[in-house]
């Protein structure tokens, strides 16, 4: 099996063949930081953490460029706003991004430059440009010229007319020609700058991309990411002005394009106010349930977001994570008692197959045997397209073959070969939901306190079912209800009494 991806540039799925072999070389367009991370911020970062981990579990080494966008039109106007500078601004909601991302779970890229600390290099490549024929100064700035570059629109598929007509285009009478973008922009008083060849200012957006990316991938490399709202122009004209300069293409392999997040079925904008930022929604979800919504949507499908959806993402990941509580109950780790929960999602019928207690269930060899085979499913959906949402399909229906198979054996010891079964059904649930962040970073290993915290929470039950057989029910009750206020939640089933943390 080999990964295929889907390429903006042809509009095809390729099969993935890296500049390096066994190694894939990435770039993310980074965020502008002048407000709060939202939820289109966390849909992009989110699914280049899963492919990152998805590709390294394929076997790759994996390289990540993610820049941060610290100077720009709309940090100045808020710095003014504010009465604060740009440069503070940009940094004060630069941590707080990371401060979102590492909540979760978004690894951190390996480079993540800053434009402010790259102008030299920006002003590097916009001199070869111009020295190349490929831009112009004007009385505001340096201006690439579109018409020097024979495939500009082949990422969008628009032609030069198209661009001509579109209300992005940056509007200055002194260009060539109206599609014409900035490459440096000349100061105006009281904003940031820095000396160049062309006087004092500041470099455009789409540079600083193009310049980034090749200062540390070099031309040619794997993996550009990005929302579709950046194909054009920004995608776009940093193809142009990255070939222009080097004289040579590919700039990029494969421009892989998510779609946008949707707030009934309308895109989350700040002109719309509909935006939801990660900070208010953590306050609400753990970050598992925020990342199991966001890959539970193929990322070339729009996501529609809200407290419905949230919910519904809460609620299919505890199906997954009860599996895992009911074979660690019976493989007799903290927390374990007796078996199954009662009606856990995807259960079979209640009956023991067994004519002997404790003999080998003949269905532990199937277990294990559907447990690669669902396996094989999951990594077939992720090569297809980094396909997270038929993935989670593939952990779903593994999670039902356990439920059906501790069912089975409800009222019976198991042997050896069972516990075995489940032991691999665990560590494959575990590893691969970890490869899509939805059970956390580790497994849940317990070690001395857990484990010294298993004996006391169950010395408690112990206690609470004595009271019980007794009918002391006020005490009882009391038992509960105080291991609920620290988080822990007991049920009662026909099996006995089950704890968790809540």
């Amino acid at each position: 099996m080999s990964i295929r991806v889907y390429n903006t540039l042809t509009r095809e799925k390729e099969q993935l063949v890296t500049r390096k072999p066994g190694r894939v070389d990435i770039y993310q367009c980074g965020v502008t930081p002048y407000d709060y991370t939202h939820m289109g911020h966390a849909r992009q970062y989110v699914l280049w953490d899963v492919i990152r981990r998805y590709l390294r579990y394929r076997g790759y080494e994996v390289f990540c460029v993610q820049n941060v966008t610290d100077i720009d039109d709309k940090i100045i106007a808020k710095a003014q706003s504010l009465g604060i500078s740009p440069d503070e601004l940009a940094r004060r909601f630069d941590r707080e991004y990371l401060e979102v991302m590492d909540a979760l779970g978004v690894e951190r890229p390996d480079v993540y430059p800053r434009v402010t600390e790259h102008i030299s290099d920006i002003i590097d490549v916009i001199r070869g440009l111009v020295e190349r024929g490929h831009a112009y100064e004007t009385v505001n700035g340096v201006y690439f010229d579109v018409s020097s570059f024979p495939d500009y629109g082949k990422l969008s598929g628009r032609n030069l007319d198209e661009m001509r007509a579109g209300a992005r285009v940056e509007v200055d009478e002194a260009k060539k020609d109206p599609a014409d973008f900035a490459l440096w922009k000349k100061a105006k008083p009281g904003e940031p700058a820095w000396d160049s060849p062309w006087g004092r200012g500041r470099p455009g957006w789409h540079i600083e991309c193009s310049t980034l990316a090749l200062k540390y991938l070099g031309s040619g490399f794997d993996m550009h990411g990005g929302g579709t709202d950046l194909i054009f122009p920004h995608h776009e004209n940093e193809i142009a002005q990255a070939e222009a300069y080097t004289g040579e293409g590919p700039f990029v392999r494969y421009w892989i394009h998510h779609e946008m997040v949707n707030v009934n079925q309308e895109k989350m904008s700040k002109s719309l106010g509909n935006l939801f930022t990660v900070r208010d929604v953590l306050k609400e979800f753990r970050p598992e349930d925020i990342r199991y919504f966001l890959v539970s949507v193929h990322y070339r499908s729009p996501a529609n977001f809200g407290p419905g959806e949230l919910n519904a993402a809460k609620s299919a990941r505890a199906r997954l994570v009860n599996v895992i509580d009911s074979i660690d109950h019976v493989l007799g780790t903290p927390g374990a008692k007796n078996g199954p929960r009662e009606g856990d999602a995807g259960a079979g019928p209640a009956h023991d197959p067994a004519a002997i207690p404790g003999a080998a269930d003949p269905a532990a060899g199937d277990l294990k045997s559907r447990i690669e085979s669902l396996r094989n499913s999951f990594i077939e959906a992720m090569d297809d397209d980094f396909n997270t949402a038929g993935a989670l399909g593939a952990l779903h229906s593994l999670a039902r073959e356990v439920n059906s198979f501790i069912n089975r054996r409800r009222n019976a010891a198991f042997p050896p070969e069972d516990l075995e079964a489940l032991k691999a059904a665990r560590d494959t649930l575990w590893e691969l939901g970890g490869l899509l962040g939805i059970f956390g970073v580790e497994p849940r290993v317990p070690g001395e306190d857990s484990r010294l915290l298993g004996k006391l929470v169950e010395f408690l039950v112990e206690l609470r079912g004595q009271a019980r057989e007794r009918k002391e029910w006020a005490l009882a009750d009391q038992i509960r209800d105080r291991l609920k206020e620290l988080g822990i939640v007991l049920e009662d089933t026909p099996q006995g009494t089950r704890w968790k943390m809540e």
